[in-house]
Order: C-alpha cells, then sequence, then structure tokens
C-alpha cells in the first residue's frame, strides 16, 4: 500500500541508516550507506570519520556536478513479509563546508547518534531539501 508523505517522513526518519544515490549528468549512478538526521523537509549526512580511502568522496562531487538526489530507507524482514516497507526522499542537495554552515546540522546528527555525540563528523556536510517524500508498506 502506498504510504501518504507523512508517514513516509515519519518511517525515513525513525531509520537508522539510507541509501543516498547520486547520478553523474551522464546518468552514471552511485550508491552508499549513510546516517542522517531530519529535521522537517531537510535531511542532512555527514563524512564522518569512519575508516575512508580518501576524502575526496564521488558523491561531493557528483552533488556539485548534480544536485538532484534521492535517499532510501526500508525494513525487511525474512520471517515476516507483512512488514516490508521503504521510502524515498528525492531533492535537491548542496555541499557544505563553511564551520558555521555546518554547527547545526552536526548538531542534529550527534542528537541521533551517540558515536557522534563524542566523535562528531569533521563534515563536510550534505544538505538536502526534499520535494518529495513516498513510501510503500506491505501493510499498514
Amino acid at each position: 500500500m502506498r504510504l501518504s508523505e507523512a508517514e513516509a517522513r515519519r518511517r525515513f526518519t525513525a531509520s537508522r541508516t539510507a541509501c543516498l544515490a547520486t547520478a553523474s549528468l551522464n546518468a552514471e549512478p552511485h550508491l552508499v550507506v549513510v546516517t542522517f538526521a531530519v529535521v522537517g523537509d531537510v535531511v542532512v549526512t555527514a563524512v564522518d570519520q569512519k575508516p575512508k580511502t580518501t576524502r575526496r568522496l564521488r558523491r561531493l562531487a557528483l552533488i556539485e556536478e548534480n544536485p538532484q538526489v534521492s535517499m532510501l530507507a526500508d525494513c525487511y524482514d525474512d520471517d515476516d513479509w507483512s512488514r516490508l516497507w521503504w521510502c524515498r526522499a528525492d531533492g535537491r542537495a548542496r555541499v557544505l563546508v563553511e564551520p558555521e554552515e555546518c554547527a547545526e546540522p552536526l548538531a542534529w546528527l550527534s542528537s541521533k547518534y551517540p558515536q557522534y555525540a563524542t566523535e562528531p563528523p569533521p563534515g563536510p556536510v550534505i544538505w538536502v531539501d526534499v520535494t518529495r517524500w513516498q513510501g510503500w508498506a506491505y501493510a499498514g
């Protein structure tokens, strides 16, 4: 069953992780699992301190090239398919790098994830202005 925008936002917000989908101007897709926080119709995620092969992440370059993004959160249960659902946030992203513009989104992330409270992400921050929330659930 199709979910209302409000229910899609609620389930998405409650999720612990989501996939961030970006694409080049040539429509080459790129997916990465991220932690995130939601405030109203804004989703934020940040480059954190977990080990990475480079700090010049492809997702950041792709957002500069093509700011249209999609984020997907879901619940899958092998034992009970009536619990299946997915929710998507589509929008326009921008990369924040200045400390004063990153402070508030980093506080949102720190309030959701205890790990970030003790060691906040260094950033940059990806800010997504959501233009559409949608979702589906096997059951209400």
